[in-house]
């Protein structure tokens, strides 16, 4: 009995031991796993006098900016720690020195409560001034701190009226901090002066401008920029288009940017092996005064000039960004195990119908982003670019023999309607 009591304590013991061991060194090992930060956002909004303007939608600009706002905060992924800050909303009166210090933060940047965020936005109202410049300021440092993504969202219907304390500059200051801060900005009125300074912001930290005069277009807008600041940054790769596909840069699947002048065209080259299916798209940004017939294409080709498949955008109205693109699906071919199959070389052609008043500066040319990416081509596709069609002489010559068999019919039935109403 001593020894079975001795060895069932000594077993306890053990036990123990084992158990406090691992519980130390779980924990621990728990800590050690990298937890990826979560990422930063801070809407901006404007909420000086001029919101009060009715022309969105036959509602004010102040209506149309809440009702995007209560959308967007539905639609935040949980990953994202979101804040509000405002600018021009308590100060009413004519001093510039206090007129210019009205920014608060709102709402902090953190876990997001849906319903508190709402409630706050809900108390807003048109009041003062538009300090665009030391909003941007309190932003930056709202979103101090850690190594995550961090992006301002600026919806403004005005420019700046503090100066001389540039908002331009001041975007430019922070990108300086090197602290990886994007700012992006929306305009509300599409007016000339105004979307030179709001593109100058974007533009300094690499962001985007957005004119939007719409309720949907700026809720959509704002929820599809929050949702990239949850996604991997994907940093574009400078390339320099060339003047014919001989003397193209060769390009692997990723993203590029380029810049090309008006009525411009480029070329790049990629590789496409059997099995394959290149997918190609591309932006060109017009970052300045454009007159307002426009178009763009994007053209692949062989190396002997024949047309694969094209894509063509084209408007007749104030645009700030057009875009295209294509799919051209490569068959699998039957080769032996030993037996390395040939790539083709695919021409992409990237061209500008753009034109702009002789004052508008050409140089240098309108930002581009081209995509490139290769996917395994479909097995048994049942889309038209899988068949060939839109390549080459393949539609012309469907359109003409489905015109011909129509023709034909319809001559046909209108031949025998005739002699039936005869014999009648």
């Amino acid at each position: 009995m001593i020894i079975r009591r001795r060895l069932t304590v000594g077993v306890g013991i053990l036990l123990a031991t084992l158990t406090a061991g691992l519980g130390s060194v779980l924990p621990a090992a728990a800590d050690e796993t990298p937890t990826k930060a979560s990422p930063k956002v801070e809407l901006v909004l404007d909420v000086s006098g001029s919101m009060r303007t009715r022309d969105i939608d036959g509602q004010s600009r102040m209506t149309a900016a809440k009702q995007a706002f209560n959308e967007v905060l539905d639609a935040v992924p949980e990953q994202v720690q979101l804040g509000i800050r405002t600018l021009g909303a308590d100060y009413p009166g004519d001093d510039r020195k206090v007129g210019c210090k009205d920014t608060k933060q709102l709402y902090p940047v953190g876990p997001l409560d849906r319903t508190e965020a709402k409630t706050a936005v809900a108390t807003l109202a048109p009041t003062g001034w538009t300090p665009i410049g030391p909003a941007l300021l309190g932003a930056a440092d709202d979103l101090e701190g850690g190594d995550s993504t961090r992006r301002i969202v600026l919806i403004s219907d005005g420019e700046d009226t503090c100066g001389p304390l540039d908002p331009c500059e001041v975007a430019r200051d922070i990108a300086a901090r090197g602290i990886h801060l994007v700012i992006d900005t929306l305009g509300l009125v599409p007016n000339a002066k105004i979307r030179q300074q709001l593109t100058c912001i974007a533009e300094a930290t690499g962001g985007t401008y957005t004119a939007v005069q719409h309720t949907d277009e700026l809720s959509g807008r704002v929820k599809q920029l929050v949702d990239r600041a949850a996604e991997p940054v994907v940093t574009p790769v400078a390339t320099e288009g060339a003047g014919s596909c001989t003397d193209a840069p060769q390009l692997k699947p990723g993203l590029y940017t380029d810049r090309e002048k008006f009525a411009e065209h480029r070329w790049y080259r990629v590789d496409v092996l059997p099995g394959q299916e290149l997918r190609a798209s591309v932006s060109v940004f017009a970052d300045r005064a454009v007159n307002n017939d426009y178009g763009m294409l994007l053209r692949a080709v062989t190396v002997h000039g024949r047309e694969i498949v094209r894509g063509a955008e084209s408007g007749t109205g104030r645009t700030d960004a057009i875009s295209s693109g294509l799919r051209y699906p490569k068959p699998d071919e039957d080769t032996d195990g030993d037996v390395k199959p040939a790539a083709e070389t695919v021409c992409l052609q990237v061209s500008n119908s753009f034109s702009a008043p002789a004052s508008v500066k050409t140089a240098p040319g309108m930002p581009v982003e081209l995509t490139v990416d290769l996917v395994d081509a479909p097995d048994a596709a049942a889309d038209p670019a899988a068949f060939g069609l839109g390549r080459g002489w393949w539609l012309l010559g469907v359109l003409v023999l489905t015109g011909l068999i129509a023709g034909l019919l319809t001559g046909w039935i209108s031949r025998w309607r005739f002699a039936v109403w005869r014999t009648h």
